[in-house]
């Protein structure tokens, strides 16, 4: 008879093989795809899903028919995704610790600067590559087309998400109506209205993008803790039906004791 411990990760990794599917035709959905954006999202979500099918069949395998190595793999391999799964999190946390943005008189958006967020993050911003690649996806989802409407009063009554207010237009304080020239932020002259230009070579644009790195890195940290204790639990019920496997390769079924009965000695009843 099957322990519990085997039955549970059967099921819990029965499951997680069949939700592995949908994750990686995803991937190989947006490697046909043309848009920047999907081909961009391509790597990460391939490695998931191949990793996640690969550890639910080792566990699927291991607990549903006793297989003592492939528990091993599979325990070896969740040790090690929860340790990176961890290490990720951490990370999470100290790169994006820093930034938010800052109030503008007046308005009920917010304004970003690039030097209040971490250095890694400025430093990944900034590589030419990476930023062509943001740039095309900023360009392709039309996020400043939707701007194109508004009035002076809208732009003091709404607000703005963080790529809006960075990239769709220039920095509040420029000030374009001045006889005499004085010094202003330096995105105030990358400014241009060609709607393929825009602010998109802004300081304030890349800030803007981090920003909504920032929220939707913190928003992953909180799943990231969520799937630490569920992958932490399964771990426990791994190792429990890594210990009911090798019993049972063993000559003495679970329950029976290995000790033969030993025969009293000749004198004992003396």
């Amino acid at each position: 008879m099957y322990r519990f411990s085997n039955t549970v990760i059967g099921f819990l990794n029965l499951f997680t093989l069949l939700g592995s599917i949908p994750i990686i035709g995803g991937g190989l959905w947006m490697a046909r795809s043309s848009t920047t954006c999907e081909s961009f999202l391509q790597t990460p979500l391939l490695v998931v899903g191949f990793v996640v099918l690969i550890i639910s069949l080792a566990g699927f395998i291991g607990a549903c028919f006793r297989v003592a190595w492939a528990l091993w793999v599979y325990l070896v391999v969740m040790l090690f995704l929860i340790a990176t799964l961890m290490g990720l999190t951490i990370f999470g946390f100290v790169v994006t610790s820093q930034g938010r943005g800052v109030e503008v008189p007046g308005r009920v958006y917010k304004e970003y600067r690039l030097e209040d967020y971490s250095p890694w993050l400025r430093n990944k911003i900034k590589d030419p590559d990476y930023w062509r690649t943001i740039r095309s996806c900023i360009l392709g989802s039309k996020t400043c087309a939707k701007l194109a409407s508004w009035t002076p009063l809208d732009y003091l009554e709404k607000d703005m998400s963080p790529i809006q207010s960075g990239c769709c237009k220039p920095p509040t304080s420029c000030n374009y109506n001045m006889a005499t020239v004085e010094p202003q932020d330096t995105d105030c002259y990358r400014w241009s209205n060609a709607p393929t230009l825009l602010c998109y070579e802004c300081d304030s644009c890349k800030a803007g993008v981090l920003e909504d790195v920032r929220r939707d890195w913190h928003k992953l940290s909180v799943l990231n803790i969520v799937m630490l204790v569920f992958l932490i639990g399964i771990y426990s019920i791994g190792c429990c039906a890594f210990q009911n496997t090798r019993r049972a390769e063993t000559d003495y079924p679970y329950g029976e004791n290995r000790m033969t009965k030993v025969r009293p000695r000749w004198d004992y009843y003396w």
